[in-house]
């Protein structure tokens, strides 16, 4: 896609002073020169697999561990996790070396209850700097997982390069282990925890650094939603394979010393086998009943068209319940939800409108071919069911335009900086030391969104809901309290944000994580 410097003023409103992007980083007048290589609607470029991939729909669905705490007391629950090599059985008669919580992938599932406070003591015993990021988390800004908040490896760390724009020196380090309090003052929701280690968060968590935080409260307990083994996590991925049965990944430097990834692959790399909670294509047992299926795009960069196959005999494919932040205030039916990287949607199928002994697909539209399916589910039996989706779902706080005391525009897109091709945010590339906006605490703000390809972008601490697409109104897909917002080639999506919780340095960023690794990324100070 080429989009010139031109149509990206024009996007942006011709706002030309708010929007600089000339100066420290000249895009020059065709942005998308050799930029966005698109496969199945996704921006990025394809990694293919060395090895033979296996048929879809033979390996069973794992479900993430759910970790206990090590110690409660009155207002706390305490966790440990240690970020370590692992080898596991991905690919049927291959070992893969994983990066993971715990030795696993994904790494094991944490359970909060809204309002109470969780420690996670992590300790790394990998061979470089790890950070750890609760995404969706309202979090004081020292616990955030801040990219140069490292927590060093033991056995000594020596920084290599950076990208463009910032040195690779460290922020507020901790040697080997480091205590990440959580005061989770908000409603129950899908989060997810991955690592954030600056300009290495791409390889870090395509390594396996990635892994569920769930948030429940009483609102939500109240309601009869499905509930137990009816309530099912799906962490949704794309990886490739080298011969050996390891991650293929383009680094520049398998060490990961240095950053980057090879010029071919700095859109995205794109996998060749989807993978659902660490296995390829599953299939799983379902009974005829409600099912709540948690659904989370971990990718680094695919997006994915879900649909069912073959269709219910009537009503929606999916009943969408909740997004990033938490509930809806009422259900809305889906028979496709697009969803990109870092993105939740929380999604109720109903099995009962299949005959026992139908298997039903999982599709990705975006795609063909095996990466045109995900999973595949049996309904092998008949159940009772107790369980419902109630009309109204949650208090629910609809924001209005005219709450907004400023609006702030950015755009992601492509540029060069010290000489190389960078992505960047109004031209600039990251730099830990310059502050881009500086919203009020507790303030609305509206954040123009303007970009070249596709960009998911990530506020961090602030949650927002969706105003605009292109002038028009929001899709159904954008309903909801989100943090993450899926923005497709040439659009303008302007977001209302609500800067609650904590005062302090956060940053906002594209979570195509090679893009966010290509300095793709700002800092916001809440005053």
């Amino acid at each position: 896609m080429t989009l010139s410097r031109r149509r990206l003023i024009q996007l942006a409103g011709g706002a030309a002073a708010a929007v600089p992007i000339a100066g420290c980083s000249e895009l020059g007048d065709k942005l998308g020169d050799n930029v966005g290589t698109r496969s199945g609607s996704s921006t990025g470029s394809k990694m293919k697999s060395e090895l033979d991939l296996p048929e879809p729909f033979q390996v069973p669905l794992p479900r993430p561990q759910v970790l206990k705490p090590t110690n409660s007391d009155g207002s706390t629950d305490f966790y440990e996790l240690t970020q370590r090599s692992a080898k596991v059985e991905i690919i049927p008669g291959h070992q893969t070396e994983i990066w993971g919580y715990n030795g696993t992938f994904p790494g094991p599932t944490i359970e909060s209850r809204a309002g109470r406070r969780t420690v996670v003591r992590h300790r790394n015993e990998l061979s470089v700097p790890v950070v750890v990021h609760l995404h969706g988390g309202k979090t004081p800004p020292e616990h955030d997982g801040y990219p140069i908040d490292y927590i060093l490896p033991n056995g000594g760390w020596k920084p290599g390069g950076s990208m463009p724009g910032h040195s690779m020196d460290p922020g507020n380090t901790s040697q080997g282990t480091k205590d990440y309090i959580y005061p989770l003052d908000q409603p129950a929701a899908t989060l997810w925890y991955h690592d954030h280690r600056m300009d290495f968060t791409g390889p870090q968590v395509y390594r396996g650094l990635a892994g569920f935080h769930i948030v429940r409260d009483d609102e939500e307990d109240a309601l009869p939603l499905p509930k137990g083994e009816q309530e099912v996590p799906l962490f949704i991925c794309d990886r490739a394979f080298s011969e050996d049965g390891s991650f293929r990944y383009p680094s520049a430097d398998h060490n990961l010393h240095d950053p980057g990834v090879t010029e071919k692959f700095s859109d995205g790399v794109l996998g060749d086998v989807i993978l659902v909670n660490g296995a390829p294509w599953p299939i799983m047992d379902v009974t005829n009943t409600r099912y709540r299926f948690r659904v989370l795009n971990g990718s680094n960069a695919r997006r994915y068209g879900l649909s069912l196959d073959p269709k219910p005999r009537d009503g929606s494919s999916f009943v969408q319940i909740g997004s990033d932040s938490g509930l809806l205030g009422a259900p809305i039916g889906h028979d496709k939800i697009e969803i990109a990287p870092a993105e939740r949607y929380d999604l109720v199928i109903d099995f009962s409108k299949f005959k026992v002994g139908t298997k039903v697909t999982l599709r990705n539209e975006l795609d063909s071919g095996k990466l045109g399916s995900i999973m595949q589910f049996h309904v092998a039996r008949s159940a009772s069911d107790d369980s419902a989706v109630p009309s109204r779902l949650a208090d629910f706080e609809q924001l209005d335009r005219s709450m907004a005391v400023q609006t702030r525009q950015f755009l992601f897109g492509q540029g060069v900086s010290g000489g190389k091709r960078v992505w960047a945010v109004n031209g600039k590339p990251f730099d830990p030391k310059r502050i881009d906006a500086q919203p009020k605490l507790g303030s609305v703000e509206i954040w123009k969104l303007v970009t070249d390809v596709h960009h998911p972008v990530h506020l961090h601490l602030a949650h927002f809901q969706v105003l605009s697409r292109q002038g028009r109104p929001p899709s159904a897909r954008d309903a909801g309290w989100k943090d993450t917002v899926d923005i497709l080639p040439g659009q303008v999506v302007e977001v209302l944000a609500k800067f609650t919780g904590y005062k302090g340095k956060y940053v906002f960023h594209c979570h195509n994580l090679e893009h966010e690794d290509m300095v793709m990324m700002s800092n916001l100070e809440v005053v």
